[in-house]
């Protein structure tokens, strides 16, 4: 008997053993931050919000989150806590164009000084003029608006009867200016509805810069004091989603994205709307797949992506986003989308990089929309509100 009670006490202490030693790892084995997955949202879409909580704009009561974000887990005993990731305050949309202005003279000065050039020569012939035009046409203006403005500035040049170099800019430039449309409304629709978000749809071809142009549309309205949520609806590129969490976790901002590759992306875009709407955001920004324009099913999948968002919400802004180096190939993507979708503003990229920046010119005369947005660098905050003015005076190199 003795021996027996000997035994199961050393049953139950190598039992109390075990125990502590399973306690530890299951501890251990607790998700930790950063995991970029939440809870399945209701209609099996499987998305996740990550990133930063968005706070209720003034005047509305935040709702529920639009999926759980995993809590940290405890730090060991003498470690020191991770240091919290420093959020970034963008600066303010206003002036962006003029700060950045000099990238854009450094690439079009060849533009406007061969133009200066020609005009203010001792001979100004008719093999002059149409050099002047050859040259419009160069820089992506188009082969109409390249004509109507060569007319023009022939007949008040000869009104004029003037080779004064600082004369035959200001004609020059009044032309060009006429041409870029200072008229048109180029506001930037980001303002809540009560408590509805607005909704700005971002579409375009791959390799334009897209996503970028999410990443840093976010921080332009961000440093314009809205608040941002992020649809991650590319789900057809693994790399999307990562990329916009990166941008939205530097000022902040919140992403929903799908828990798995290939999701319904309309699907997506109505959970972000929903989350946004749940956490009183002022403006969810949703990005879409590049879409071969030569893919009839994939733009049709587009037009489905808005039918789905308005369902409970508006689309304020359409932006089709176009890579200014592109010339008339661009023109004829714009074309394509323009069919699919009520385009709104059109955003140009690498504006910096080429000397053709006539596709300012061609592109709104093609759609009838305006250029909203220009992208002048590869920095967070090189994307700015266009001002015709500044730009033509960069075209011109003054």
């Amino acid at each position: 008997m003795e021996h027996v009670l000997i035994i199961v006490g050393i049953v139950v202490v190598v039992a109390g053993g075990a125990g502590a030693l399973v306690v530890p790892r299951l501890r251990r084995g607790r998700p930790g931050p950063g995991t970029g997955r939440g809870t399945e949202q209701p209609g099996g879409t499987g998305t996740a919000a990550t990133g930063t909580a968005a706070p209720a704009a003034p005047g509305r009561e935040a709702g529920p989150p639009a999926a759980d974000i995993t809590a940290a887990p405890p730090v060991p005993a003498g470690q020191a806590a991770p240091a919290a990731a420093a959020i970034e305050h963008p600066p303010p949309s206003a002036g962006r164009l003029v700060r950045l202005r000099g990238r854009l003279a450094r690439s079009q000065t060849a533009f406007g000084s061969a133009l200066l050039g020609l005009l203010s020569g001792a001979r100004l012939d008719e093999a002059t003029w149409d050099e002047i035009e050859e040259i419009l046409i160069t820089a992506d203006m188009g082969a109409a608006p390249a004509r109507q403005l060569v007319d023009q500035l022939r007949t008040e040049v000869k009104v004029a009867g003037t080779r004064d170099l600082a004369e035959v800019r200001a004609l020059l430039r009044a032309d060009l200016l006429q041409q870029v449309d200072p008229n048109l409304d180029r506001t930037l629709h980001s303002a809540p509805h009560g408590d509805r978000p607005a909704v700005l749809l971002m579409v375009g071809v791959n390799g334009t810069g897209k996503t970028t142009t999410c990443g840093r549309l976010a921080r332009v309205l961000i440093g314009d004091g809205r608040t941002v949520l992020l649809g991650a609806a590319d789900t057809f590129r693994a790399a999307a989603a990562d990329q916009l969490e990166t941008w939205a976790g530097r000022v902040g901002a919140t992403v929903v994205r799908a828990d798995r590759e290939g999701a319904d992306p309309a699907s997506v875009a109505f959970e972000a709307v929903s989350a946004g709407i749940d956490r009183g955001v002022d403006a969810v920004i949703v990005d879409t797949a590049g879409r071969l324009h030569t893919k009839t099913g994939l733009m049709d999948e587009l037009g489905k992506i808005k039918r789905v968002i308005e369902k409970h919400a508006t689309v304020d802004e359409v932006l089709l986003v176009l890579d200014a180096t592109t010339g008339q190939n661009g023109l004829r993507q714009a074309r394509v989308f323009a069919e699919v979708v009520d385009v709104t503003g059109i955003v140009l990229t690498k504006l910096d990089g080429t000397a053709k920046g006539g596709i300012v010119i061609a592109v709104q005369r093609e759609l009838g929309v305006p250029v909203k947005l220009v992208g002048l660098g590869e920095g967070p905050d090189d994307l700015a509100p266009f001002e015709p003015a500044a730009f033509v005076d960069a075209l011109l190199g003054g």
